[in-house]
């Protein structure tokens, strides 16, 4: 995921598949008795629901489509828990209300919230400390830090550190004092997780079933060091 919009990214990608797809049946329609203007036609009417997808819906049709597919796999599924379980932890530890969270962009859209989905906390206020900013950037790292901690590399977490990078531009930070903020706000998050890791895979466990906030705030609570 290293465009501005990962999704959008993909959703073009899938409409360049669709239209080589297409023109190659194109090749095939006079054999089948097919009039000439249906792969046009077919063409037509992708471009322009990816095109409405993309800039108007947030390219919300895509990820669905994209993530119903990838949750066939248990290991994509089980990553995302992992990943999530890390933002849900380290939110708790550090006193950031967490208001629900979601595993797929199904649930995602069903609940309302945005089609990515995740683990949805409380925004910073306006007037944020300087503390209060770094506890948010560790929470933005957390998930990065968690599958790294389970599979030594992390394939999500681009969108979080768009945020975060996004975040300590408007406070005015310079790219240098930006990267320090992140890598510190990473190694924050893998020690709490490490320090807290029977909470941690407890958590897990609990989010798979879908146990509410309230009960997974609980149970970190009885198992934290």
């Amino acid at each position: 995921m290293n465009s501005d919009n990962p999704t959008k990214q993909i959703s073009f990608n899938l409409v360049a598949i669709c239209v080589f797809g297409i023109t190659i049946s194109s090749l095939v329609t006079p054999l089948l008795n097919i009039s000439s203007t249906v792969p046009i036609l077919a063409i037509f009417a992708i471009v322009v629901g990816t095109t409405i997808d993309g800039f108007l819906l947030k390219s919300t049709v895509a990820t669905l489509i994209l993530d119903a597919i990838a949750s066939t796999n248990p290991a994509y599924r089980q990553r995302i828990i992992q990943h999530e379980a890390g933002h849900f932890l380290v939110a708790h530890l550090l006193g950031i209300p967490i208001t629900g969270y979601t595993l797929s962009a199904w649930e995602s859209v069903r609940t309302g919230y945005s089609a990515q989905g995740g683990v949805v906390f409380a925004p910073p206020p306006t007037d944020i400390s300087s503390q209060l900013l770094q506890q948010y950037c560790t929470v933005w790292m957390a998930g990065i830090a968690a599958e790294k901690l389970m599979y030594d590399r992390s394939e999500g977490g681009s969108e979080d550190r768009q945020k975060l990078r996004g975040v300590l531009l408007l406070t005015g930070k310079q790219q240098q004092e930006i990267v320090h903020q992140e890598n510190l706000a990473a190694l924050q998050a893998k020690t709490l997780i490490q320090t807290h890791w029977e909470a941690y895979q407890t958590l897990v466990i609990a989010m798979e079933k879908r146990t509410t906030v309230a009960d997974c705030c609980d149970q970190i609570d009885l198992l934290k060091v």
